[in-house]
């Protein structure tokens, strides 16, 4: 509908959350199989993520799992939203990459996160703790040196070093900052929180540094996007992540998303009904002209390069039905 939607590229995160009733791998065979749906609708890249001893979500192995998209696919660029690169040694993580670049040459991104475990349990399952993630900046330039063989050992990646595979960095925290000294690209969200969002791609721009891999910034906005034919529909798309989301906040454990029917029915605490109203509101959802409208407005504030759309529900018809409006809107 405007020049600035339809000259900016559109991505997807999923997270191969799962719903309720489903097995967890049913929600992995679901990713692979939206990642042809989103091929053919034209879309830029899908991502997956990294999660551990999570109920809610089933992708723990991002690398494995990029691996089956990729051979699945034919075009979209695959990679990871992120690699959480405090679980795991550089050089490891340089030698999936390369493995992956080799056999899906050309196609392959390497998203890192600067996360640990989600509880305790899991980071000393693990082997970390959280001051882990103060270490990111270091690890980073480590892994991007197996690749440019600038390593001080005399340990060479195989087949990683003298490949190119793109990093972004997942601008969590202290993350912009990271991504500009490095001279990296840069994801940055939620679009719920518009002014720390602009803070940090406006720290991001003035601090970067040009980069054998990144001459210019590079800034990617990542949030939830949810169209449909009226805006009680795309709010219904809504709502089983907004609970999920408002349960782990109460619980302090992340659930299988539950039906917009069946969270229609609960009673709610006070508490839990404020956390999940608040998980309701600050996204895009709408129908096309106002998602239409809303992105332009988003993407001429933030001047961001590309979008990254993270949305998750439990009908995943509905899901995919959203992302073919979405994908109507950036051709028109």
């Amino acid at each position: 509908m405007t020049s600035v939607i339809a000259s900016t590229p559109f991505s997807v995160l999923d997270r191969s959350r799962t719903r309720e009733g489903h097995p967890a791998p049913e929600a992995l065979r679901d990713t692979v199989r939206l990642a042809r749906e989103l091929e053919e609708l034209g879309y830029h890249r899908l991502w997956v993520s990294e999660h551990h001893g999570v109920p809610g979500v089933a992708g723990s192995a991002p690398t494995v799992l990029a691996a089956a998209v990729a051979g699945a696919t034919r075009t979209i660029r695959v990679g990871t939203g992120g690699v959480m690169l405090p679980n795991h040694q550089p050089l490891v993580v340089a030698e999936q990459f390369g493995v992956l670049e080799s056999l899906f040459p050309g196609r392959i991104d390497m998203g890192l996160g600067r996360s640990v475990g989600f509880t305790d349990g899991v980071r000393r399952a693990l082997g970390r703790g959280k001051d882990d993630a103060e270490d990111f900046a270091a690890q980073l330039q480590e892994l991007l040196g197996w690749f440019r063989g600038t390593s001080p050992t005399r340990v060479h990646a195989r087949p990683a070093e003298g490949l190119t595979v793109p990093p972004f960095v997942l601008a969590m925290g202290e993350g912009a900052a990271i991504a500009a000294r490095a001279g990296l690209p840069m994801v940055i969200g939620d679009l719920r929180n518009r002014e720390k969002t602009q803070r940090g791609i406006d720290h991001y721009r003035t601090h970067f540094r040009p980069s054998p891999w990144a001459r210019e910034p590079y800034v990617v906005i990542s949030g939830t996007i949810a169209v449909a034919a009226t805006p009680e529909e795309a709010r219904r798309l809504l709502m089983p992540e907004a609970w999920s989301m408002a349960y782990s906040r109460t619980h302090g454990t992340f659930p299988p998303l539950p039906p917009a029917e069946r969270v229609d029915e609960l009673r709610m605490t006070d508490k839990e009904r404020g956390f999940y109203e608040s998980g309701l509101t600050g996204h895009i959802a709408g129908t096309e002209e106002q998602v239409a409208h809303e992105l332009e407005t988003v993407l001429k504030e933030t001047g961001a390069d590309e979008v990254l759309v993270t949305t998750s529900t439990y009908d995943r018809e509905a899901l995919l039905d959203s992302y073919r409006r979405l994908a109507g809107i950036v051709r028109s």
